[in-house]
C-alpha cells in the first residue's frame, strides 16, 4: 500500500484469550465503518492487525516472527507493501520497542484504544508512525459501532482489566483496572446480538464475576443480576461465563447455576496450583479449602455441572511435594476440561525476579503429568455422558458429508449426522466418547 491510500482491505489476525477474539471482531467492524473490507480467503490484505496476547511465552518474539513473515510473503508486483498494525497486550507493554525494532509496523494500539484506529489509519495512511496506549478513565466501548452480525454463539465483553495483581500476571499492566460496562449497554448489545443470529452469548471478563451495575430501579447487581436480565431475551437460548476468580463467587451466583436454566451448566474457575504456599506467592486469595468449598456449593444446586480450570505448574519456589498436592486437587475434583502452563516469566511482574526458578526440564517433566491427569479425567467426563439426551447448538458443518458441529450444555464438542442447519439446537442422543469430543445420534426435534 503506497502512502496515503487508505487500504481497501483489512485482516485482523488475534491470539490468546477469548477476549481477543472480541477485540479482533470489534476492530474488524471499526474497520467496516470506513468502508474497508475484509480480505479473501488466499490474498494479500491492504492492512494487516496483529491483535496479540502477552500471557503466553515468548509472545513478544512470536510478534515479530510474524511481522517478518508478512513482509516476506507480500508477492504484489507493483513493490507496495501491507499496512502493518500491532494492537492487544504485547502492544501496551512493549509499543517503544515494537516500533523501534520492526519498522513495517506502522501503528501500535493498546486494547483500551483500539476505538481511536479510524483516525490512526488516516495518520498511518499519510505516512505518519502512530502509537496510543493511553488508558483513558472513558471506557471505549462508547466509540464503538453497533454490533450488526453474528454467529450462533457470541462473545460480549462485559467486564475489563483485573485489581488482583497475582505475581506471575501482566494483565493489570496491559489492560488497567477492573471496570464494569454499565448493565443498560449490555442489554442493548445483548439483544442486537440475538437479532444478528446469537443463540448462545459467552459473557467475557479478566475477572468476569467482579462485574457490578445497576439495573432499571439503579439498584446495584452482580453478575447473577445481569444473567438474570439477559436471560429474559426471547431468542436467547444459552448464557455461559468466563473466566471467573473464586474470589468473587458470590452466593447469588452460585444460586443462579440451580435457578435460570439458560445458564449452560459449566463453570470455568481458575485455582493455578494445589498448595497453599504456592497459591500465597502468587497472591491468589483462596487456598485449597475455600476453592473446593465453592466447587461442593456449586454442585450442590447444580449436580450435573461440568467443571474447568487453570493451573501453572513450576511457579517459583514449587517443590515436588507441593506440585503433587496439585495433582491431589485434581484427583479431588474430576475435571470435565482444563488448561494447564509451563510458568513463564513476565517482564515486570514480581515473580519474574522470584528466587528458586524452577528448571525447565523440572517443569516439561510436571507439565506431562499434570496433563496426562487431566486428559484422563476430561475423557473420563466424556465417557460419563454417553446415553444422555441433551441439546446441541449446531456452529458449522463437519469435514464429512452431512456432518454437523456444536456444543453440548457441557461445552463438549459434538458431532452428528442428519438434516440440520447452522444456527439450530438440536436434540440429541451421546452415543460414543473420544478423548476431545463425542458422537451423538440426532432424534426427531429440532429446535429453530
Amino acid at each position: 500500500m503506497r502512502p496515503t491510500q487508505i487500504p481497501k482491505t483489512y485482516r485482523v489476525k488475534s491470539f490468546g484469550c477469548q477476549m481477543n477474539v472480541y477485540d479482533g471482531d470489534r476492530m474488524a467492524e471499526l474497520l467496516a465503518e470506513q468502508g474497508i473490507q475484509p480480505a479473501a480467503e488466499g490474498e494479500d490484505a491492504d492492512l494487516v492487525v496483529l491483535n496479540t496476547c502477552h500471557i503466553r511465552e515468548k509472545a513478544a518474539e512470536k510478534v515479530y516472527s510474524d511481522i517478518g513473515r508478512i513482509v516476506k510473503d507480500w508477492g504484489r508486483e507493483d513493490g507496495s507493501s501491507p499496512l502493518i498494525a500491532v494492537a492487544g497486550c504485547v502492544a501496551q507493554a512493549e509499543g517503544e520497542e515494537i516500533m523501534a525494532r520492526a519498522p513495517a509496523v506502522k501503528m501500535v494500539v493498546g486494547p483500551q484504544a483500539y476505538h481511536r484506529l479510524p483516525e490512526m489509519l488516516r495518520d498511518a495512511a499519510a505516512g505518519k508512525r502512530v502509537t496510543d496506549t493511553d488508558m483513558p478513565a472513558e471506557t471505549k466501548f462508547g466509540a464503538l459501532p453497533k454490533r450488526r452480525r453474528s454467529g450462533p454463539t457470541a462473545f460480549l465483553t462485559v467486564q475489563e482489566g483485573c485489581d488482583k495483581f497475582c505475581t506471575y500476571c501482566v494483565v493489570p499492566y496491559t489492560r488497567g483496572a477492573e471496570v464494569s460496562r454499565p448493565n443498560a449497554d449490555l442489554i442493548d448489545e445483548a439483544k442486537r446480538l440475538v437479532e444478528s443470529g446469537a443463540r448462545e452469548i459467552t459473557l467475557l471478563g479478566q475477572n468476569v464475576n467482579a462485574w457490578t451495575g445497576e439495573n432499571a430501579k439503579g439498584q446495584p447487581i452482580g453478575l447473577d443480576g445481569l444473567i438474570r436480565e439477559l436471560a429474559e431475551i426471547p431468542d436467547l437460548a444459552r448464557i455461559r461465563y468466563t473466566t471467573s476468580h473464586p474470589n468473587d463467587m458470590t452466593e447469588g451466583l452460585v444460586a443462579a447455576h440451580g435457578e435460570i436454566g439458560k445458564l449452560m451448566p459449566f463453570l470455568h474457575l481458575p485455582v493455578q496450583a494445589g498448595n497453599d504456599r504456592v497459591l500465597k506467592a502468587m497472591n491468589r486469595s483462596h487456598t485449597v479449602e475455600s476453592y473446593l468449598r465453592i466447587l461442593e456449593q456449586v454442585r450442590a444446586v447444580r449436580p450435573d455441572i461440568a467443571l474447568s480450570g487453570d493451573f501453572i505448574v513450576g511457579f517459583p519456589g514449587e517443590t515436588d511435594a507441593e506440585f503433587e498436592d496439585t495433582l491431589k486437587l485434581v484427583d479431588a475434583v474430576g475435571y470435565a476440561q482444563c488448561f494447564s502452563f509451563k510458568y513463564s516469566p513476565r517482564p515486570g511482574t514480581p515473580a519474574a525476579t522470584m528466587d528458586d526458578q524452577i528448571p525447565l526440564a523440572v517443569m516439561d517433566e510436571r507439565l506431562q503429568r499434570l496433563q496426562t491427569t487431566l486428559n484422563r479425567d476430561q475423557y473420563a467426563f466424556n465417557k460419563a455422558s454417553i446415553g444422555k439426551t441433551c441439546d446441541v447448538l449446531v456452529e458449522r458443518k463437519g469435514k464429512h458429508p452431512g456432518q454437523w458441529l456444536g456444543k453440548s450444555p457441557w461445552l463438549q464438542s459434538v458431532h452428528f449426522t442428519g438434516e440440520a442447519q447452522v444456527g439450530d439446537l438440536v436434540t440429541v442422543e451421546l452415543t460414543e466418547a473420544g478423548p476431545n469430543s463425542i458422537a451423538a445420534r440426532l432424534l426427531d426435534t429440532v429446535t429453530a
